[in-house]
């Protein structure tokens, strides 16, 4: 055990370092080619090389953010203009740095295998710098979805400024840490990859941006999903007195196909000027707002495809409001021909304690309803690799620890949305209608 504030096992760790790491030039570096599918391509390490820096540190300095990069082919020099493949902008590096514990050191440039800070760049950690000959990124664009949310709302209005500056510098360092509103309650939602992901941030804002704050119960994000084709043809029609509404919208709905993704698909079927090209945007929208929402739970509907094959508008009360509305109806009178059901998040789990306690965490994984993938020995311990639904893994590692005297450790990770059982389904249902009567019965 060492301790970096009591300069404890500090220079036996660099020596480690030193004497058993590789260099930079013996690792053998890949990135992502974004202009070919996100090819992977080997970095030669070399500083005469094309630039590629991964920006992986974010930190708030007296001077503002700094930045800080691992260059892993070419150099970075100071005065360079850099491109940004992650949101595509061009940015120049006014101040290089390099950092020895807090304290700074003006550099000229930064080699390939070096780690160097640098000021005015605003990027988000995890972005890839080149010199533009390349267009590559150290990690892929592809950002999981969040699978847990939590409720945050502050006790004081002095903790309001705090916590604002705390939820923008976590969403700029973490692409998977999300901040919303609930357009109902009017809290804050934070959501992420899980429970101890959220937890960490709930104690960063209280230790490091001295936020007082209550946390709701973690929420697991279920989505809904379609399972068949099933069609639409829906009359949007209104008169009261003045310009009335009038929309007329036909087609269908259908899963995307299994593999896909892409969340949601709109495509225009339509032969001729049935609804009139200035139209169908406003039908897509609407489609798209109705999807954010299903009415199994209210969660998103993902992996789905709308077709719009027909339709009629009228010279006077057709609108963009008209058609909007006309589609948000359309799909939900549709929407529980095509069979829809819920799908939760499943977690890929691995456990790993003495081999006395393989028993107690295989029962207890079968009783969280989790899929028992292989279990292997290393050494004294087994490891057991689960596939288990996240609903299920509330206070597992409160769990580990009392049915292995504290000695068992575990990793969790997302792996892949499947549909809930049917009896689960039902009940979900059923709590979502119950709360929605609750609402419905406050707000009147």
């Amino acid at each position: 055990m060492g301790s970096a504030i009591k300069n404890i096992g500090v220079q036996l760790l660099l020596d480690g370092v030193s004497d058993y790491l590789p260099m930079p030039l013996e690792v053998e570096n890949k990135a992502l080619d974004l202009d070919n599918d996100e090819a992977p391509v080997i970095l030669t390490g070399s500083p005469s090389a094309p630039l590629v820096a991964l920006a992986f540190k974010l930190e708030e300095g007296r001077y503002g953010q700094l930045t800080y990069m691992r260059i892993y082919s070419g150099t970075l020099r100071k005065g360079d203009t850099v491109f940004n493949t992650s949101n595509n902008k061009k940015v120049k590096i006014p101040r290089l740095v390099r950092m020895h514990s807090d304290e700074m050191q003006e550099v000229e440039e930064a080699k390939a295998g070096d780690i160097a800070a640098v000021f005015g760049v605003d990027c988000a950690s995890g972005d890839t710098f080149t010199d533009g000959q390349v267009k590559y990124s150290m990690e892929s664009m592809t950002v999981p979805e969040p699978v847990m949310s939590l409720a945050v709302t502050v006790k004081t209005k002095d903790s309001s400024g705090p916590f604002s500056k705390a939820l923008n510098k976590f969403t700029k360092e973490d692409p998977t840490f999300r901040v919303s509103l609930d357009p109902e309650s009017g809290q804050t939602i934070i959501s992420g990859m899980g429970e101890l992901h959220l937890d960490i941030y709930i104690e960063r804002m209280k230790r490091e941006y001295k936020v007082d704050c209550e946390v709701g119960k973690p929420r697991v994000n279920f989505r809904e999903a379609i399972t068949r084709k099933a069609t639409f043809d829906y009359l949007h029609k209104k008169q009261s007195g003045g310009a009335g509404q009038f929309a007329k919208v036909s087609g269908y709905i259908e899963p995307l196909e299994e593999g896909s993704n892409s969340k949601f698909e709109f495509e225009n079927a339509i032969i001729g000027m049935s609804i009139p090209s200035s139209f169908i945007p406003a039908c897509e929208k609407g489609f798209q707002e109705a999807a954010n929402s299903g009415s199994l739970i209210g969660h998103p509907v993902e992996g789905l495809r709308v077709v719009l094959t027909d339709g009629a508008a009228h010279a006077v009360d057709s609108s963009e409001m008209a058609f909007k509305l006309a589609s948000l109806f359309a799909f939900r009178q549709a929407y529980h021909e095509a069979r829809p059901v819920i799908l939760e998040p499943i977690m890929d789990v691995q456990i790993t304690a003495p081999q006395e306690f393989q028993g107690a965490i295989v029962g207890n994984i079968n009783r969280r309803k989790g899929v028992i993938q292989n279990t292997e020995t290393e050494g004294d311990d087994v490891v057991v690799h689960a596939h288990v639904p996240l609903n299920n893994m509330f206070g597992y590692s409160t769990d580990l620890r009392s049915m292995t005297q504290g000695k068992g450790e575990f990793t969790m990770e997302y792996l892949e949305h499947l549909p809930v059982p049917k009896e689960v389904q039902d009940e979900l249902t059923e709590t979502y209608q119950k709360s929605g009567s609750k609402r419905q019965a406050i707000s009147l």
